[in-house]
């Protein structure tokens, strides 16, 4: 045979030949390979031990290693193993899971500024109760009343001599309201937290979450009424408000010369519910993100117009800070309980949050809760500069004039003639626009109700014409309420003190329940004593929505709206 070069056998000395068909075993000797396919079936020296190779035993490259590495990748692109319900796919919050972060600001926006807000200032006259002021108390008379029929009846009574303006005096409001905001801020990411907190499943509703906590009997007894009543009950206050509004934006425009045959106020409810149907014709709840965004833009735009408006002009004569006297001293503490109460219930869509988040994707690398919690964030710093000027400054503007009804029948009654009209009427438009689009956010889980059990009993989803009718039935029962009971409103503190929990209380006992933090940690003390605290509030402001309705006098008028 002939020799090679002895250069070629230095450059490649641990290299076998081609010609030689060998691999290296554990034992590092050296074991024939078939160098075809032929020699290999025809080869008696093949045994198991020449499938090891240092190649196989490296794990770089190996099949084995390929295939976890694609396994790995396709998790971290489709998502954890999570067990899907294929009906999700077919119901409006799950059906479409491409949200993401500037979604979920919308609609948290969208969800937590409404009207609750402007109401805010009525909270701030009850609990400046420890400092005084120079000026001296007005006492509200229910008997006079001067202003728009829509306006809550009320007046002042001059006999203690005319009070002399001073400083607000809400600091007590101020720390009442700071507490709340931080309580539901928290408890707003321990919901986002807890969406994806057993692997393998998503927590796409509130009730779902709740059936894990605290088992699914329990669970559906203490969170199916507070979620029904925070969406079906809003979007019917939604109704009443958002027709109002429109019955003052139409007088404002028009003045005069469409006074000869003006709608009522139930047509006018009936021609806000209409255009909310029109709209609810959206098929899911990541279809109606611009919705959220007109919403959250309309939401900023009037809470600023209304503070400003009313701080640019001049106070009324007869305005004091001094609390709103009473009769006896437990009159006063149900008083300032209702007044917590105003507090408590300004901040609202703790209910929306895992629906909310169910509309986007969630993967290992990619988890849904960090583009909820930047959205949320995002969120609650324009709430803030919402809430905080709406309150610290309505407060200022009227005192203890503040009518029951807020800033928008305050800023009608004293300042109709002194601003523009123009600038009152788009402020009027603009509620309207952020009611119709409240409506569609807080009316999706009752769709996704409806559907849900249509689609469990007939095994198939809704057609356009079911899901149609669906929403169409849905509006007018809202409508329907709203118009033959009007005297839910009476009832908003009791129910109201109800479904306090969902916000303050149960997301404190559902982390214990779940992530089940070390017993007596501070960890596990902090979150039963805050969730213990939830409930004690709740059952206050309950009893003092009882004692409201005792004081006042509950009138059951059926279908007379006021």
């Amino acid at each position: 045979m002939e020799e090679r070069p002895e250069t070629e056998l230095i450059s490649i000395p641990a290299t076998p030949r081609a010609s030689t068909p060998e691999i290296q075993t554990p034992t590092g000797q050296r074991s024939p390979r078939p160098a075809s396919n032929k020699e290999g079936k025809s080869s008696t020296a093949w045994t198991p031990t020449s499938f090891i190779s240092p190649r196989f035993l490296s794990p770089i490259g190996t099949p084995m290693k390929r295939v976890l590495i694609n396994m790995k990748g396709y998790l971290e692109e489709v998502g954890h193993l999570t067990k899907l319900n294929p009906q999700d796919a077919w119901l409006p919050i799950t059906e479409s899971r491409n949200g993401n972060a500037h979604y979920a600001a919308f609609h948290n926006l969208n969800a937590g500024v409404g009207f609750q807000a402007l109401v805010l200032p009525v909270a701030f006259a009850f609990l400046g109760w420890f400092e005084s002021c120079n000026g001296k108390r007005v006492r509200l008379n229910p008997t006079i009343s001067t202003l728009d029929p829509l306006v809550p009846s009320w007046g002042w009574d001059n006999s203690y001599g005319s009070p002399v303006p001073s400083g607000p005096n809400g600091s007590w409001g101020i720390l009442s309201l700071t507490i709340a905001y931080c309580w539901q801020l928290y408890t707003l990411w321990i919901l986002v937290q807890l969406h994806e907190a057993v692997p393998g499943k998503r927590y796409n509703r509130y009730v779902e979450l709740a059936e894990a906590a605290f088992g699914e009997r329990l669970g559906v007894w203490l969170a199916l009424f507070p979620t029904v009543y925070l969406s079906a009950g809003t979007a019917t206050a939604l109704i009443l408000i958002g027709g109002e509004t429109m019955k003052l934006f139409f007088q404002i425009v028009c003045g005069p010369l469409c006074s000869s045959n003006p709608l009522t106020t139930v047509e006018w409810y009936l021609v806000f519910t209409s255009l909310c149907i029109v709209l609810s014709q959206l098929p899911n709840l990541n279809s109606i993100a611009g919705l959220s965004l007109v919403g959250a833009v309309t939401a900023i735009t009037y809470s600023t117009m209304v503070w400003v408006l009313s701080v640019s002009q001049q106070r009324p004569p007869p305005i004091s800070y001094e609390p709103l006297s009473s009769p006896s001293f437990s009159a006063s503490v149900f008083s300032v309980l209702n007044a917590l109460g105003i507090v408590a219930f300004a901040f609202r869509g703790h209910n929306l949050v895992q629906e909310i988040q169910a509309t986007m994707p969630s993967t290992f690398k990619h988890p849904a809760h960090v583009p909820m919690w930047r959205g949320a964030k995002v969120a609650y710093f324009f709430i803030a500069m919402c809430v905080f000027p709406i309150a610290i400054g309505g407060f200022w503007a009227y005192g203890n004039l503040m009518p029951s009804g807020g800033m928008l029948n305050a800023l009608y009654a004293f300042h109709s003639h002194d601003i523009p009209r123009g600038l009152l009427a788009m402020t009027f438009l603009l509620v309207v626009f952020n009611c119709l689009s409240s409506f569609q956010i807080y009316s999706m889980p009752v769709f996704d109700s409806f559907e849900a059990s249509y689609t469990s009993r007939t095994n198939r989803p809704c057609s356009i014409w079911v899901r149609s009718g669906f929403r169409v039935f849905y509006g007018f029962i809202s409508f329907f309420i709203g118009v033959a009971l009007p005297f839910l409103s009476s009832l908003a503190g009791l129910l109201g003190g109800l479904t306090l929990p969902v916000t303050f209380a149960y997301p404190c006992f559902m982390w214990v329940l779940i992530k089940k933090p070390t017993k007596y940690s501070f960890n596990w003390y902090f979150h039963w004593i805050l969730g213990w605290l939830g409930i004690a509030f709740s059952l206050a402001f309950s009893i003092g929505g009882i004692w409201s309705m005792v004081n006042d006098g509950l009138k059951l008028k059926f279908f007379k709206p006021n």
